[in-house]
């Protein structure tokens, strides 16, 4: 409707950085990439202090990374299933879809294995790296805002984004929409400045982690309820892939985190020294 679209915000933004020859690099690419300097960059200021080196830092970033893109594009594969099982040789074109919620945990789970090898400790630096991780993801929602691949429903409210029909965009055209990467933006911004505020209080190490997989899971669980979905995309009743995927991480991290705190209290209470590993 007119008066809607008149209440409504316009992104006309073009979703492709630049062009040289037939090469082209998007906003979404640019972006991505300073999510992860932003989150490499940000965990080694983080660590300052800390028995985490800037070099732990380094040797772990790439498992992460790696375990992340994986992860990221399994993710996106299962979501849209019928897409790639009539097209399965475009499971490996990565760069047509990728999950954040694979990525997490794609890269925590790399991560995992990265510390086992090398006989580092996990909780304390997946404790370190907790609130970079909260960084990282607002800044690579940026590109998602421009080029509208994690748009929302159709909406009435009057910060409504309305996508201008050019190419690269994925959001429906001229229709008013709820800004749901902005939403997401603010939550990690929000969840950040709790996981800060905690940084060092929760024990035992591997805690916070934990706070930041529970806080970040829940608010995209809300806010998938604003999320539009693609014709190739998962929607029963409403509830998309995104809503069973953050409900299984919910059910199993927030026992786990009651469970460690009340061992290692439990422990202090007692006057013990215990090494509790995540």
């Amino acid at each position: 409707m007119l008066w809607m679209q008149l209440l409504s915000i316009d992104v006309c933004i073009d979703p492709i950085f630049f062009t040289v020859g037939s090469f082209e690099i998007g906003w979404h690419g640019l972006m991505v990439v300073f999510a992860v300097i932003t989150g490499v960059a940000t965990s080694m200021w983080f660590a300052r202090g800390t028995s985490i080196t800037k070099e732990d830092i380094i040797g772990f970033a790439p498992w992460a990374i790696i375990g992340g893109i994986v992860g990221a594009r399994l993710f996106h594969v299962i979501d849209c299933y019928g897409l790639y099982g009539e097209n399965p040789a475009g499971i490996f074109e990565f760069w047509h879809g990728l999950s954040i919620l694979g990525a997490i945990l794609g890269g925590t789970l790399a991560a995992v294995i990265y510390t086992r090898i090398t006989h580092k400790q996990l909780g304390h630096i997946a404790d370190v790296i907790a609130p970079a991780l909260l960084l990282a993801v607002a800044v690579g929602r940026i590109g998602c805002t421009i080029n509208g691949d994690a748009f929302g429903r159709e909406t009435s409210l009057p910060w409504a984004f309305v996508y201008c029909d050019l190419p690269g965009i994925y959001a429906p055209t001229d229709v008013p929409t709820h800004p749901s990467p902005v939403y997401e933006m603010f939550w990690c911004l929000l969840a950040f400045a709790v996981i800060w505020k905690l940084r060092g209080k929760l024990k035992p190490d591997g805690s916070l982690f934990l706070l930041y997989l529970i806080l970040y899971f829940f608010g995209r669980f809300l806010i998938e309820f604003t999320r539009g979905v693609s014709e190739a995309g998962v929607d029963i009743g409403g509830w998309h892939t995104p809503h069973f995927i953050t409900l299984a991480t919910l059910v199993i991290c927030i026992p786990l985190l009651v469970h460690r705190i009340k061992k290692a209290r439990a422990s202090a209470d007692r006057g013990e020294i215990e090494d509790v590993q995540l």
